[in-house]
């Protein structure tokens, strides 16, 4: 019977321990060797409850044993053969073990079974040991794997018999897990420190298999419900004892950290419902990313809380729902995966809505309420100055989203506190980090994204962070006005706004500035109408606020206002415009965008509204100072064609259309308003003037040299805007309102009938070098509108009119005998409606000066005579080309009137005007002077033409001259004879022998009006009726 027993049946390496030596060359196993085992085991078996401290020694045999066989640990610790590919697979993801050097011959193969099981019901034997027994065995079994511990830091192939029977051994003792729980797991998190691979992950699993048994197995004195077949959870200390070790498997080890969450997502979706107690310990184990964490770390983190935040928020402690909001918050500022960062601020939306939809519910359970929403906007607020730009972006909408949506539960101090501790804080931040920004070009963002051009560098990136923050605090300004206008300190807040408003809108960013005044429209509430009547939709405290604080509000916003249009409108220094011409990089230069300007000025109508009554004149040239300097701002040549029309449209700007509309409401506000307003027009006068002259001359903007867009190179720096229509505009608006206000004192003693003539003077002096032909048009139907309403009113206050008369002389002067040529295009049609413009000027001088001359100067009133005088006879030396084909170049009509004009203020129809005197003897004597000036010229001229006529032009005019003696002759001998002097009549005899030098033209025009002079002088051929001496003077009067 010896030799079976002496039969070898395995042959294997040995199993080098501490406790059994050295061993060299392989080891063999006979079949007495196996019954040996057997023998053991029953032995162990049956008297486990007294083997003490003799279990190491047991469990040392039974190691090499096993290791010889080469059994290796499967799912639950037990032992199986492993396969001739020596890849044996755990159950549960358990990783795979390599079988050793071992030769087994085929007749143990089918023990080997029989030997795994007798070893495994070894172990669930255990559970019939008392606390004591079973502590010894745990005890060597954690000595036998220190030793294999001991052994894989020598980089040798551990044994993994010890861990695994120290999971089955746990398995089956859960009953009193509180005995075995401590000892057993804190040696499992030994092992899984280890920095053998192999070693640690059976480490791992053991763990992670024994925790999820744990909370699945019900506790000593739990009962089944009748209507249930589920056991009870575990009671809190319970639960948190037996999670205690899944919390502390954080390890650095990253296949360690891997099992630890694959744990938690198995134990969310088989006992999340269950997890009363727990939650902390879990949040803990989500949340304990760190930067060294890969992106399958973070993943795998982010879809346990994606699952907790989906499905167990209801079930949660309402003390843990803070711990998961900074969960979340963690995920978000994590900079491994961008996804998981835009993710997890979307799970903050979500809780956000989750807590206002159970509001009531939560107040009731949770004491600090108000707490939970101060910390999910404290968490947004840092998420939304994360280096990332779009985690701030995405933070930022959903931050005052919430705040929007959801601030109606807050009270009345955390309001306070949302102000002080998360947006002003915020706002602080923001600022600050966009001012250190970096300018280098980003080419991507990683994962082959393209970034826009302007948002290419980590400046533009925070430009549009700054942006988002301002908008969204003025949004909550706006929507929260009612709430916020309570708190104690709200002008405080207002004033910290507006400063914050201030920075950005004088930012060089052009995205920035107009950003920025876009939120000062929305918290004036400016950008949308207000409901209900008139001002109670702008008012900032509501219809029972503190007039006194309302006002200081509105004077803060003023203050603001001014600022910023002040220092936003400053012209570029000269050094820096010199410098910046003289590199060539005059296009680097900053100058505020048309959209702002327009921004800047849109505010200011509507906030005048609330302004007005504390408003005076030395605001008003505040913000005329801000509009003349936006108007004259030129445009970036490369803005040039999305801002200026084409040459064929003549249409304002939106900017000037804005400043016009600014104008507007100052103008209606002082014809209606308190005296305030009212001691204001005359500055208005003269903003609307200064204005109107940009028509003729576009205003400069410091040294900076701009040119019109539809002249020079293609390529322009900067481009002035065309100033035509609004220069024009601002012409109409100045007449308008004088008609409304001419009588008004204050603008009687400013001698604003004055200004508008001295502004008017300018095109109607340059009238066709205009730069376009419709301004001297317009300056004359201006001029005449002004002086009917104003010519009665300086007669009656000569004092204040006396400033007047030489620019008007001057003025008419200039504009009917201009010294510009109409151009080489002009049509027929067009010459005959200037000289129509020409016929209403004097028109005017016929209606509203002459007769009133005793009221003007006397000097004032030979110019004018003068005027008349030149004008009543064409020139016929012209130093330009006259067109021959027509006689287009003589202003007939012109003519006729300045005629007629002389005849009837001078002794003719029985007018008599006081001291008319100077007026008579001044007109007939010119007109006759005139007339033997112009007829000499044409006698001389035909007779140097000979047998070729003169052009048409001289013939009409000679033609004119001649019905005009006529004319007068007939009017002079109709008048009474005391107003016409001795000295006329002579001159007009004396006329005579020029008129009969005129009888050799051969024109029948010339002969017809020649003729017609002459029948008048039949009658001055009679004697007088009245002896000479009776004449007044002495000298004998004509009939």
């Amino acid at each position: 019977h010896d030799a079976p027993r002496q039969q070898v049946v395995a042959v294997g390496t040995p199993l080098l321990t501490q406790s059994l030596g050295g061993h060299q060359g392989p080891v063999m196993l006979t079949a007495k060797n196996l019954q040996c085992m057997r023998a053991l085991l029953g032995l162990a078996q049956a008297h486990g409850a007294v083997l003490g401290s003799a279990w190491h020694l047991v469990l040392t045999t039974l190691q090499h044993l096993v290791w010889i066989l080469g059994l290796k640990p499967s799912t639950g610790g037990c032992l199986k053969a492993a396969p001739k590919n020596g890849a044996e697979p755990m159950g549960g993801g358990g990783p795979a073990m390599s079988s050793s050097s071992s030769v087994i011959t085929t007749a143990v193969m089918a023990d080997l079974p029989v030997l795994s099981a007798m070893l495994s019901r070894l172990f669930e034997s255990s559970q019939y040991l008392d606390d004591v027994a079973l502590h010894h065995l745990i005890d060597a079994l954690c000595k036998l794997s220190t030793e294999s511990m001991e052994l894989a830091y020598n980089n040798r192939e551990p044994s993994l018999f010890a861990v695994a029977k120290l999971l089955e051994t746990g398995l089956v003792n859960l009953g009193r897990v509180e005995a075995l729980w401590r000892p057993v797991t804190q040696h499992l998190l030994e092992v899984c420190a280890h920095p053998h691979t192999r070693m640690r992950e059976w480490g791992a699993e053991a763990l992670t298999y024994l925790v999820k048994a744990a909370l699945n197995h019900p506790p000593q004195d739990a009962t089944k419900t009748a209507d249930t077949s589920a056991p009870a959870p575990p009671g809190k200390s319970l639960q948190v004892l037996l999670l205690a070790p899944l919390v502390e498997m954080s390890s650095a080890h990253p296949d360690i950290r891997q099992k630890q969450l694959d744990c938690t997502l198995s134990l969310l979706h088989s006992n999340g419902e269950t997890l009363t107690h727990g939650w902390p310990q879990v949040l803990t184990i989500v949340g304990g990313i760190s930067e060294g964490h890969g992106e399958a770390l973070i993943r795998s983190a982010f879809q346990c809380l994606q699952l907790v935040v989906a499905d167990f928020l209801p079930i949660m402690p309402r003390a843990c729902l803070q711990l998961c909001t900074e969960t979340a918050a963690k995920f978000g500022s994590q900079n491994q995966e961008l996804n998981v960062s835009l993710t997890a601020v979307g799970l903050l939306w979500h809780m956000a809505d989750y807590l206002y939809q159970n509001a009531e519910k939560l107040k009731e359970e949770q004491g600090d309420w108000d707490a939970l929403w101060m910390c999910l906007f404290q968490r947004l607020g840092e998420l939304c100055v994360d280096p990332r730009s779009a985690v701030r972006k995405s933070a930022g909408q959903t931050l005052f989203s919430t705040i929007n949506a959801h601030g109606g539960v807050l009270k009345q101090e955390t309001w306070q506190a949302v102000l002080w501790q998360v947006l002003f804080p915020l706002l602080d931040r923001v600022r600050t980090l966009s001012g250190s920004a970096s300018t280098e070009k980003v080419n991507d963002m990683g994962g082959n994204i393209l970034i826009h051009h302007s948002r290419n560098t980590a400046q533009k990136q925070w430009a549009e962070t700054q942006v988002l923050t301002l908008s969204g605090v003025a949004r909550v300004f706006h929507v929260k006005r009612q709430v916020l206008h309570t708190l104690g300190d709200f002008p405080r807040a207002w004033a910290l706004l507006l400063e914050f408003i201030e920075n950005s809108a004088l930012s060089k960013n052009n995205e920035v500035s107009l950003s920025a005044l876009k939120s000062f429209q929305e918290i004036l509430h400016l950008s949308r109408p207000s409901e209900g009547s008139g001002n109670n939709g702008g008012a900032l405290l509501g219809r029972s606020a503190d007039p006194l604080g309302e006002a200081a509000l509105w004077t803060t916003a003023w203050k603001v206002w001014y600022n910023i249009g002040i220092e936003s409108t400053r012209p570029p220094p000269d050094v820096a415009v010199e410098d910046a011409r003289s590199s060539n990089s005059l296009s680097l230069l900053y100058i505020p965008s048309q959209a702002f300007l327009t921004a800047l000025v849109q505010i200011f109508p509507h906030l005048f509204q609330h302004i007005k009554a504390r408003f005076v004149v030395s605001d008003l040239q505040k913000f005329s100072t801000v509009v003349q300097n936006a108007v004259a701002a030129p445009v970036h040549g490369e803005a040039s064609p999305f801002i200026l029309p084409t040459l064929a449209e003549v249409v304002l700007t939106a900017l000037q259309e804005s400043v016009l509309a600014a104008m507007d409401t100052l103008h209606r506000e002082a014809l209606a308003g308190t005296e305030n307003l009212q001691a204001m027009v005359p500055a208005i006068f003269g903003q609307l003037l200064s204005f109107a002259c940009y028509a003729c001359q576009a205003p400069a903007y410091g040294k900076l040299q701009a040119r019109s867009g539809s002249s020079g190179p293609k390529h322009l720096d900067w481009v002035t805007l065309s100033f035509v229509p609004f220069g024009e505009r601002a012409m109409e608006m100045a007449v308008s309102l004088y008609v409304q206000t001419a009588q008004r004192p204050v603008v009687v003693q400013a001698g604003i009938l004055h200004a508008l003539v001295k502004t008017l003077h300018v095109p109607l002096g340059m009238k066709y070098n205009c730069p376009s032909q419709s301004t001297w048009k317009l300056a004359v139907t201006s001029l005449l509108a002004v002086l009917r309403v104003g010519l009665p009113i300086a007669h009656n206050n000569e004092v204040h009119f006396k400033d007047v008369w030489a620019e008007l002389a001057t003025t008419l002067e200039e504009f009917l005998f201009s010294s510009s040529n109409p151009p080489p295009t002009q049509s027929l049609e067009d010459q005959q409606c200037d000289e129509m413009l020409d016929c209403k000027v004097v028109q005017l001088i016929r209606e509203c000066i002459l007769p009133e001359s005793s009221h003007v100067p006397k000097d004032f009133v030979l110019k004018i005579v003068a005027l008349l005088n030149k004008g009543s006879i064409h020139s016929a030396t012209s130093s330009t080309p006259v067109d021959t084909e027509s006689t287009r170049k003589l202003r007939e009509e012109f003519a006729k009137a300045c005629f007629e004009t002389l005849l009837q203020f001078s002794f003719l129809g029985g007018i008599v005007l006081p001291e008319g005197g100077v007026v008579n003897r001044l007109a007939v004597t010119s007109l006759l002077h005139r007339f033997q000036e112009v007829i000499c010229h044409y006698v001389e001229d035909e007779q140097l033409s000979g047998k070729c006529p003169l052009p048409r032009h001289r013939m009409a005019e000679i033609s004119f001259v001649l019905k005009a003696v006529a004319t007068l002759t007939a009017s002079l001998k109709k008048a009474p004879p005391d107003n016409v002097e001795w000295s006329v009549w002579e001159q007009l005899i004396a006329l005579y022998p020029h008129l009969v030098s005129c009888s050799t033209s051969t024109s029948a025009q010339v002969c017809r009006s020649l003729r017609e002079a002459l029948h008048e002088y039949a009658d001055l051929l009679a004697p007088p009726r009245t002896p000479p001496r009776q004449r007044n003077g002495g000298r004998p009067a004509a009939n």
